[in-house]
């Protein structure tokens, strides 16, 4: 299920896409492509998110502007906070916008380690911390906004079915500009001012362009360009520049193989369909739709093993939240998983059974999509359980019928309507 999040850009990678983090903190943080960016924002700026999390990560689904401005002080990157002092010796603490836990922390820190925990010790012993296994990365105290403290070291998760990061370290997706090269020296001299702002922001950058260069020509006294004719241009040359943009990302694709992110393969792959294609980048497109087809397809197996092993196993819990997350979003059980999913958890679902594992049980229900054809064989003698049960009758009708209540129609099918950005702001 999506929500919204405000999040921060933080760089432009110049491949098409950029990166992000959740405003005013450090997590989560991921990267997104270049054609949901609304035109004209730069590095720094704040944008309401639509996103949806999943195996892979999160995914940020649309982008808009955020309504709330920044303050003026916000702007300036940094505002002072004077209050009570505390015990000699004084301290000046410099908050960050809207990172008052961290600074919290930070202070904590440096007034002799977390409460509870003399000497700013950390949890798993040692207050150096050991970091033999990340050399490259900086002690917490040596960071903007780390105190003495450290967090417990994060656990690696998979992704994509191919292994992921350790949490906070995202991986540099290298760039090519080997096609935007040839292209360009392929143009005219007065052509390559034109089609480096079109691989900068499109249209829209151009024509920022024009009117940039015109105002400082009126300034001058100076006579100022012809939009017209430099439009004009821009819209003959737009249809070579992105499919010289596109073919740098793919050749970046098609090089990383499997270490290649699938959810960026599944933006390029998008793209091929948006921009004219040689016969050269037909056959690079064909290439990269082939490798996302095996890719997902062996997520999907390996998905649909892990719902079924668990069923073998009598691990009900463990199945009926497997198939709450699919790899894709679209990805549905095949029809004789999903009745013998829904004949499971509806079997372990007794009276017997303790009240607390009988609604962690039914939470997992509620959130699966076989929750309308799940049958419980019984509700347990409790009264908090009963009351889950009757909230959860809308979502698993068979609940109603042994609560003796009316079986409540199915919810109305939801329709999102995305708003997306053209690459080319025009």
């Amino acid at each position: 299920m999506s929500r919204r999040i405000d999040i921060e850009l933080t760089s432009n990678l110049g491949d098409g896409t950029w990166t992000w983090r959740a405003a005013g903190a450090r997590q989560p943080k991921g990267t997104v492509a270049g054609t949901l960016v609304p035109p004209g924002e730069v590095v720094g700026a704040v944008l309401r998110a639509e996103i949806e999390v999943g195996l892979e990560g999160i995914e940020v689904l649309t982008l808009a502007s955020a309504k709330p401005a920044r303050s003026p002080e916000m702007v300036e990157g940094r505002i002072e906070v004077k209050g009570t002092p505390k015990r000699a010796p004084d301290v000046s603490v410099m908050l960050a916008p809207g990172s008052a836990k961290r600074a919290r922390r930070g202070d904590d820190d440096e007034g002799g380690g977390h409460k509870g925990r003399p000497g700013g010790a950390r949890r798993g012993g040692g207050s150096g911390g050991d970091r033999g296994d990340r050399p490259d990365r900086p002690d917490r105290s040596e960071r903007p906004g780390g105190g003495a403290g450290s967090r417990r070291p994060t656990s690696r998760r998979p992704s994509d079915g191919e292994g992921r990061p350790t949490r906070g370290e995202r991986p540099v997706t290298p760039a090519s500009t080997v096609h935007r090269n040839a292209m360009l020296a392929t143009l005219r001299p007065e052509q390559i001012p034109v089609a480096e702002q079109l691989l900068r922001g499109g249209l829209h950058a151009v024509r920022q362009a024009i009117d940039a260069q015109n105002s400082e020509a009126k300034a001058a006294g100076k006579p100022g360009a012809s939009t017209e004719a430099l439009m004009a241009m821009a819209d003959e040359l737009l249809p070579s520049v992105r499919l010289a943009d596109w073919k740098d990302r793919a050749s970046v694709a098609l090089n990383a193989g499997k270490e290649y992110r699938l959810r960026e393969l599944r933006t390029v792959v998008n793209a091929s369909r948006t921009v004219i294609l040689d016969e050269e980048g037909r056959t690079m497109a064909k290439s990269l739709h082939e490798s996302l087809d095996q890719r997902t397809t062996a997520l999907r197996d390996e998905w649909l093993a892990r719902i079924t092993n668990a069923l073998n196993d009598g691990r009900i819990q463990q199945a009926v939240e497997a198939s709450i997350r699919p790899p894709e979003p679209g990805t549905r059980c095949p029809a004789e998983l999903a009745v013998r999913l829904s004949a499971a958890a509806g079997e372990a679902m007794t009276a017997e059974l303790p009240p607390e594992e009988w609604m962690r049980l039914l939470d997992t229900v509620v959130a699966s999509p076989v929750r309308r054809t799940v049958k419980p064989a019984g509700i347990p003698v409790d009264e908090v359980a009963r009351q889950a049960a009757r909230h959860a009758s809308g979502s698993v009708p068979a609940l109603a019928k042994l609560l003796g209540l009316r079986i409540p129609p199915p919810p109305p099918r939801r329709v999102i309507t995305e708003r997306r950005f053209s690459p080319t702001g025009g």
